[in-house]
């Protein structure tokens, strides 16, 4: 379904139940903070509630107090449509899920190639830059000015889900959009600081741990890297996610077509988290939906009950089979 099919949706309906994925980041924050905005000035009402309130890089975003942790017996909110944002699949907004009730549709917005449909209304274009985009874009749809707060939210989104716009899936109309947000005279030396300059001392000495485990396969055509759990839980208390800056510089290093990040996890402890990278010749996405994930095609993860070294060895496998092609 189209961008007027969501626009109908949010016309004819008054409250709404906004949530993103599990592990939010800068595009999930962003879309819902800007989507409920946009509601708020439609005379709508709204209400975040997402799996997890872990916002360590986030916290300066405005209104980012109002979003509401799903917990299995808290009180359900009233809506008439629920929101899915940045979501690929129902599954990966975790707890909130289990919140929609069959008789009040579900409206999914997102950018993922690897959307599975789920909802009732499905905006889904793949050709955004980020779902932060997509509500650029309802904004002016619906006529709705965008204002500083707004701006700001939808900026963080855009940034971040373009990798400060050097990824592939910049484009021509991500920096129109963006032109426009900066009109606002938003400080986008003190966003950059927040999201990217702020990592406290022990994680970087986790970071540098980390490194020292870089492994390369197929000439330096693969980095990767495996983190057992006894890493993580001895890990000093934080929100940060560390797999960005750590597969950052994996995909810096010169010759690496793809880089590769196994980590156990902490909680729950049955599975292996894996995040794939790419520069653009092999595509990530159809490496991780072979495993019950997905993403875009330069960056996507799954997670994959078994031990590490059997994550380990079946990925490399299909990069390696991916890379001969």
């Amino acid at each position: 379904m189209s961008l007027k099919k969501a626009v109908e949706c949010i016309r004819k309906n008054k409250r709404f139940l906004l949530t993103a994925h599990i592990n939010v980041e800068g595009d999930a924050l962003g879309s819902e903070l800007a989507f409920y905005r946009l509601l708020r000035k439609l005379n709508k009402k709204a209400v975040i509630v997402n799996a997890d309130t872990s916002f360590y890089d986030y916290s300066f975003l405005p209104g980012i107090s109002r979003i509401k942790q799903a917990k299995r017996k808290m009180r359900l909110p009233r809506f008439d449509v629920f929101v899915a944002l940045d979501c690929s699949d129902i599954s990966r907004s975790g707890e909130v899920q289990y919140m929609r009730r069959s008789d009040k549709p579900v409206l999914n917005i997102d950018h993922h190639i690897s959307n599975t449909y789920f909802a009732d209304v499905n905006w889904v274009d793949t050709e955004a830059s980020s779902t932060a985009e997509m509500v650029y874009r309802l904004f002016k749809t619906l006529r709705v000015p965008i204002d500083k707060e707004s701006a700001l939210a939808l900026y963080v989104g855009m940034l971040t889900d373009t990798g400060s716009f050097r990824y592939p899936n910049t484009t021509a109309r991500t920096h129109r959009a963006v032109a426009e947000l900066l009109s606002h005279r938003l400080n986008i030396t003190q966003i950059h600081k927040n999201i990217y300059g702020n990592i406290p001392l022990s994680d970087v000495q986790l970071i540098t741990k980390v490194l020292a485990m870089l492994k390369n396969d197929r000439g330096g055509k693969i980095a990767w890297f495996s983190i057992p759990r006894r890493i993580l839980a001895a890990r000093k208390s934080s929100t940060l996610d560390l797999t960005d800056h750590i597969l950052s510089f994996a995909r810096a290093i010169k010759g690496v077509e793809v880089a590769a990040l196994f980590k156990e996890n902490i909680k729950p402890r049955d599975g292996i988290r894996v995040n794939l990278r790419s520069q653009g010749k092999v595509n990530v996405n159809a490496i991780a939906r072979l495993f019950g994930g997905g993403g875009h095609r330069t960056a996507s993860g799954c997670t994959i009950h078994a031990t590490l070294a059997h994550a380990r060895n079946a990925v490399l496998q299909k990069i390696r089979r991916a890379l001969s092609k």
